[in-house]
């Protein structure tokens, strides 16, 4: 693999890391549309007994050569210091300008339902059947209410579980489920601290949660490829919901025996923009913005592969 092939993969694990850190946005859409879903899949899945055996034996070129390693390596190290490094900007950018940001991101994300369903060969009522099931999952969990904050080893650990599945599903994202879990603020907080009593839990779902579900994931690709193309498509016109830029944030106070009042997210109240105040207008652009990023990333990609 060519030094710049490597550096392309680095740049689609950084455009995935940044994705999985927004609230409503999914790294696997980006994998997705960048032409590198189901081989992350596969290497990921890899990293199962004969792996293990491989590194027990010493035959180390071996296992890196069975692990997809030096392509599994170059996306996973730009996934890690992508969400390192932008976790305190985009958490100023979520407190400060939260609906610009999120504007941003639904353009991006409304792009995205045309490159993925796209790769969809054959359109039969099942599979866009599996589409309508797709989207009416991802607006049940739109509209579900928040859980409370719990930092305790066990939930952290079933959090990063459960996100690192959402993660790697295209249109599900992973921070929304820890926002609904309610561990969004307590883990990018920790991020930004390097806090290890929440990070180690974290990691250990996650990894646990990869390497299962992984497996699943590349069974159901290989049986009911344009079934699961279409389900995951329906996520992601699902999850526009959740990142419309324009709706107002519902909280209650909760008040707690021996605590300070904490302010809990309950729902979200959608609304309509009038576009004559300018600060939509801008909204309206920064969207538009979006939707071109992910034509430019899908272009990359397409470029990328024909060098490779």
């Amino acid at each position: 693999m060519s030094l710049s092939s490597i550096f392309g993969l680095f740049l689609k694990g950084m455009a995935m890391g940044a994705a999985n850190v927004i609230p409503g946005v999914s790294g696997g859409t980006v994998a997705l549309i960048t032409g590198i879903y189901e081989r992350l899949i596969n290497a990921i899945k890899s990293a199962d007994v004969k792996a293990l055996k491989l590194v027990l034996a010493r035959q180390f070129s071996d296992f890196w050569e069975y692990v997809d390693g030096t392509f599994l390596s170059a996306v996973l190290a730009g996934v890690a210091i992508s969400i390192v490094s932008l976790a305190k900007v985009l958490e100023f950018l979520l407190h400060s300008h939260e609906r610009l940001t999120m504007a941003f991101f639904f353009g991006l994300i409304l792009a995205s339902v045309y490159f993925v369903g796209k790769t969809v060969t054959r359109w039969t009522p099942g599979v866009l059947a599996m589409l309508a099931l797709g989207t009416l999952i991802a607006v049940a969990i739109a509209l579900l209410a928040p859980a409370t904050e719990n930092a305790s080893f066990f939930y952290v650990f079933l959090c990063g579980i459960v996100a690192i599945c959402s993660m790697i599903l295209p249109g599900l994202s992973g921070s929304f489920v820890l926002i609904l879990m309610g561990n969004y603020a307590l883990i990018l907080g920790a991020i930004g601290r390097a806090e290890m009593s929440i990070l180690l839990p974290l990691i250990l779902g996650c990894g646990f949660g990869l390497i299962v579900f992984s497996h699943l994931l590349s069974w159901v690709f290989k049986h009911y490829h344009n079934q699961t193309l279409a389900l995951m498509t329906g996520f992601i016109v699902g999850s526009l919901a959740i990142i419309w830029p324009w709706k107002h944030t519902l909280t209650e106070t909760l008040v707690r025996e021996g605590k300070a009042p904490k302010e809990v997210v309950t729902g979200y109240d959608w609304f309509v923009p009038a576009l004559s105040e300018p600060a939509n207008g801008i909204a309206l652009v920064l969207a538009i913005a979006g939707a071109l990023s992910i034509w430019a990333m899908e272009k990359f990609s397409n470029s990328d592969s024909s060098v490779a």
